[in-house]
């Protein structure tokens, strides 16, 4: 039989290595367009690439509330976060 000691403890590293995987950045989708967005999710932020934020800023687009006609978008320019993709 085990001891209960190892047992809380091989617990509490798995438990650490899916709070650390979990917390990992997702990738966020870029598209070029904003009527390219065709199906945003409520809580899901998509990042467009238009040029119509100053330099160095690239346009959010989140799925913000839910309404009688779909998810409401709520746009903003936030920091662009590496090199510029194509």
């Amino acid at each position: 039989m085990r001891n209960p000691y190892e047992l809380s403890v091989s617990t509490a590293l798995l438990g650490a290595a899916l709070l650390i995987g979990a917390a990992a950045p997702a990738q966020a989708q870029t598209y070029g367009r904003e009527q390219d967005i065709t199906d945003l999710r409520l809580g899901q932020r998509v990042m467009v690439d238009d040029g119509t934020c100053p330099a160095g800023q690239v346009k959010e687009v989140s799925g913000a509330k839910m309404t009688p006609e779909g998810v409401a978008r709520a746009i903003k320019c936030v920091p662009r976060f590496g090199p510029k993709k194509r």
